[in-house]
Order: C-alpha cells, then structure tokens, then sequence
C-alpha cells in the first residue's frame, strides 16, 4: 500500500459517507482524500466506492477490503500502544549474555531475585565467554569483562575497579608451594583460559609503577571460565581470575590469593548495549539492581 494515510481516508471516508466528510473530519482537501482513494483503487484493481453527484456507498469489494483494513489498524494501534507501554512501565522481554563462570554461580542467582520483584519481565539467557553480537544475534543486553572491542557499543560500568586476582587451592600451594612474586609461575602448572583461538598465556602484574609479563604454561586450557576456576578448586594448578569470579571461594578459603604484594590486570565488569535507546525502564532497572548487588558483594 502507498501509506497508511491512504488507508485512513479510506476507513474515514466509508465511516463519513463521503469525500468531503472525510476531508472534513481529517483536515484535508477533498482533492486529497479523492486521489488517496483512486491510488487504492488503482492498486488493488477493484472499484471500493459507488459514486454519484450526491451519495457514496462501498461496493462488495469496498466492504471486504474495509474489514480487513480496520483490524490492521487496531493490530498496528495495539502494537503502538504496547511499545509505549514498554518505554513507561517495567515490562519486558529481556535477553541476555553472560560469562560462563560468573552468570551460573552468580547472577543466576541474583537474576532469581530480579524476577521476583518484577515479574512482569521475561528473561531469555546466554552463558558463553565469547562476546555475543548484539547486532546479529537475539541479545539485547551483554554483561562482560573489559572493554568492548567495538567502540561504536555502549558500555555502563558496574564494577569498574574490578581486577583479575592469582590464586589457587590450600592443597595445591601445600604440595607445591607459594609462589612469592609473578617470576615464580615457571615453575608451576599454570591454568590457562582460551577465548576463541587465543590463549591467555601471558600474564601482566605490576609493582612499583614496573610491569612484569610472564609467559605461563601449564597441562590444561579451556574456552570456559568456569572449567578454570573447577581446575583451581580441585588442586590443579594456579589460575588468574577475575575477583568477582572467585570472590566466595576467597572468603571461605576454598581458594587462597597469591602474589598479594603485585598490582594485577583490570577487569572492569560492564553492561554492553548497541544503542542507548535499548535503555527501556526494564533495563535501567536490570542495571540498578546489579550495581546494587555488586555494591554489597564488595562491602
């Protein structure tokens, strides 16, 4: 169809019985609302009006052609309607990605607690470590480590302070020892993370203002966060995480930090959008709760 505008002239102008009633009620020349009609009539190939000098009445066609028109204008109205209810009341369907280790053990749990207090919010969830594309995939909201790769995406801190922290299990460091600075990792089984096709083999501390990077090795890799940090609970070897991933296992000493005395790499933990249009009431308060969350994880 030509426009929706023609489409409205045509229900008003059947609702009026005339041109110029319709004109009339829209503000519009009665040229106007005649050559709105003869453009549907041309398309559809159909005649929708019996004219005369006095009287306009719809012809068979007109009739079925009206009905069909008004119930897509009210679906069009109802679909309206609901958007702009979406953008004023705290109701969505929200999807979401999440890393691995963090989203199972963490904000699934604390997503749990989101629902609870508004449930008129659905969630649809992603755990992976790969960052999704918000522009391709069914993701509306990213929750990651770091900055995003694209700069054209918006990025909301919720833990901007977050860093990476070395640590590894009481039985691992009582069979093997503690290491006392970075240099100490050679010699031990270091338990790498894989995002993609790229190791994260080389790990940076700082002391002083001085960085030291040490190439690490170690008998296990995996793409998946959580894989690392199960490595580390069970006596494996020693990983570099994100605090947040590891902050309960450090409080009941399940894990114990080492290198304490060196600075470690920052890992601000982000909200990640395309576009700040997406920031509906139901995100902004997805993004409140969280902070909050994370404000008395750090308390």
């Amino acid at each position: 169809m030509r426009s929706l505008q023609d489409l409205k002239i045509f229900i008003e102008t059947a609702r009026q019985g005339s041109l110029s009633g319709a004109a009339r009620q829209l503000d519009l020349s009665p040229a106007a609302t005649s050559a709105a009609v003869k453009r549907l009539e041309a398309e559809l190939g159909a005649m929708l009006f019996v004219r005369s000098t006095r009287h306009l009445r719809l012809t068979h066609q007109g009739e079925t052609f009206l009905g069909h028109c008004q119930q897509a204008l009210q679906l069009l109205n109802d679909g309206c309607q609901a958007v702009q209810e979406g953008q004023t009341n705290i109701q969505d369907v929200l999807q979401l990605s999440m890393p691995s280790d963090i989203g199972r053990n963490l904000l699934l749990g604390w997503l749990d607690q989101f629902l609870d207090t508004h449930p008129r919010i659905d969630l649809r969830i992603q755990l992976s470590d790969r960052l999704a594309n918000v522009y391709r995939q069914p993701v509306d909201i990213a929750l990651r480590y770091g900055e995003p790769p694209d700069s054209s995406l918006i990025a909301v801190p919720l833990v901007p302070d977050n860093r990476r922290i070395l640590c590894a299990s009481p039985e691992y460091v009582q069979q093997f020892g503690m290491p006392l600075s970075p240099e100490d990792l050679e010699k031990h089984n270091c338990l790498c993370f894989m995002l993609g096709e790229e190791v994260h083999g080389r790990w940076h501390f700082w002391k002083n203002g001085q960085e030291m990077s040490v190439k690490v090795r170690g008998s296990r890799v995996a793409d998946d966060g959580e894989a690392v940090r199960l490595w580390a609970l069970s006596g494996k070897g020693i990983a570099y995480k994100s605090r947040l991933d590891v902050i309960e296992d450090l409080s009941n000493g399940r894990l114990l930090p080492l290198c304490e005395g060196w600075e470690t790499e920052p890992t601000p933990f982000n909200l990640i959008c395309a576009d700040r249009r997406q920031f509906s009431p139901a995100v902004q308060a997805l993004r409140e709760f969280l902070a909050s969350q994370f404000a008395k994880l750090s308390a």
